[in-house]
C-alpha cells in the first residue's frame, strides 16, 4: 500500500492519498482543503473514491474541487450523510468557514467494504466524536479520522459528540493487532500497539 500525506487547511488536516502499488487508481481520503495543492499532488491519477471519514468542515473543504474534477464519487457514513450538504451541518459557520460537499455517491454502514485495484478496506463505524465518525482498516493500516489521534482522542463535545459512544469506539479498536498503523485526521501517525501503552483513553487490564 502507498500512502501519502498531504496537511491542508487552516485546522492543519491530514489529508491521505492511498493507492495499492500496482497502477491501481487512488483513494482519497479528506480532502480537507486547499483544493490547488491537493489537486497538482493527484495529478493524471485516476480516483476511485472520495472518502470522508465524518462530516466536519475541515475534512471536506475541498471535496466539491476533487469531485469535479476527478469524476469520483463521494463517500460517507450514512449518519453523517445529511450534515456534509450544508455549512451549518458540517459546523463550520460559527467558525466563519462556508465549507459543505455534495449529496453522496454511496452512504456506508459498518462491515461495508471499499475496493480499488488491490485496495480493500473495512468500514469501522466508530461514533463519538459525531454521528458518523468512522476508520478504514485495510492492510494493517487503519485510518481513523478524528475518532483516534497519537495520544488522544477526538474532541466529543461538539453536536453529535458523545463520550460514552466514544469510550465504546476506542475499546473497539484496542483489539486490533499491536502492529495496525494509525493515521489519524491530525496530527503524526501512531501504531495501536503505542497508543495501547501512552494513550490514556485506551481501556486498562
Amino acid at each position: 500500500m502507498r500512502v501519502e500525506r498531504l496537511i491542508l487547511g487552516a485546522l492543519e488536516t491530514n489529508c491521505f492519498l492511498v493507492g495499492d502499488d500496482c497502477g491501481g487508481p487512488t483513494i482519497v481520503i479528506d480532502p480537507a482543503g486547499d483544493a490547488a495543492q491537493l489537486l497538482a499532488e493527484i495529478g493524471e491519477r485516476a480516483v476511485a473514491a472520495v472518502v470522508l471519514t465524518h462530516g466536519h468542515f475541515d475534512h471536506l473543504g475541498a471535496a466539491r474541487e476533487v469531485l469535479a474534477s476527478t469524476g469520483a464519487p463521494l463517500l460517507v457514513h450514512a449518519a453523517d450523510a445529511a450534515a456534509i450538504t450544508t455549512a451549518a451541518g458540517a459546523g463550520g459557520a460559527p467558525f466563519g468557514f462556508d465549507y459543505s460537499a455534495p449529496r453522496a455517491d454511496r452512504t456506508l454502514e459498518d462491515g461495508d467494504e471499499i475496493v480499488a485495484g488491490e485496495l480493500r478496506f473495512t468500514v469501522l463505524h466508530t461514533p463519538g466524536h459525531t454521528l458518523g465518525s468512522m476508520c478504514l482498516l485495510g492492510d494493517g493500516h487503519l485510518f481513523a479520522g478524528d475518532t483516534l489521534f497519537a495520544g488522544s482522542v477526538g474532541r466529543t463535545d461538539f453536536p453529535g459528540g458523545d463520550p460514552q459512544a466514544m469510550r465504546r469506539s476506542i475499546a473497539r479498536l484496542s483489539q486490533l493487532p499491536d502492529e495496525t498503523r494509525v493515521h489519524s485526521g491530525h496530527g503524526p501517525d501512531s501504531s495501536i500497539g503505542r497508543e495501547r501503552k501512552v494513550n490514556p483513553f485506551f481501556p486498562r487490564a
